[in-house]
């Protein structure tokens, strides 16, 4: 079986915004330790920028738009891209890439646990790929219905069995 780590818009207007992500720094450290993991075992890593429209905090080429630099991606090695809608095949030459590359199999990480995780994850499954969400690799603010601790544990209840199985960063092996 053939991996691929995924990393959903880890962007420097979402990640460092005026709402702060639920337990953003371990997040974070817990991605930093599957790019090394993944490095390691020259395992691909895909990453995603959400792209929004012109005049959006978030818009293609605006400093919110960049990839945290904390990643350390290298575009020359790694496959960057990105995206308009929460789920990262729709709209994007993604499903081509795996296949082109034989990966069956996608540790999914990033932001927002409610959108484009949950939207990812579901469009991954129905690609027919295996799909492990690293349970503790992803996340999202608070909302006024939810708090993100809570979004966060629905979610991986949720799709956990159904769409994914469920990991986490001291567990995948890619």
């Amino acid at each position: 079986m053939s991996s691929a780590l995924l990393i959903i818009d880890m962007q420097v207007g979402l990640f460092y915004g005026p709402d702060k992500p639920h337990d953003g720094e371990r997040v974070l450290a817990n991605i930093r330790q599957l790019i090394h993991r993944a490095r390691a075992r020259e395992v691909p890593i895909y990453a995603v920028r959400h792209t929004g429209p012109e005049g959006s905090p978030i818009e293609a080429g605006s400093p919110f738009w960049q990839l945290l630099p904390e990643l350390e991606l290298d575009a020359n090695v790694d496959t960057l891209f990105d995206k308009t809608r929460p789920n990262c095949f729709l709209g994007t030459r993604l499903a081509q890439q795996l296949t082109d590359a034989s990966i069956n199999h996608v540790f999914i990480v990033g932001m927002k646990t409610q959108y484009c995780i949950d939207s990812t994850c579901r469009a991954a499954a129905e690609q027919g790929l295996q799909v492990t969400l690293v349970a503790d690799a992803h996340t999202c603010m608070d909302t006024a219905a939810l708090s993100a601790k809570m979004i966060i544990e629905h979610h991986n209840a949720t799709l956990g069995g159904a769409f994914v199985k469920l990991m986490n960063t001291a567990d995948a092996r890619f």
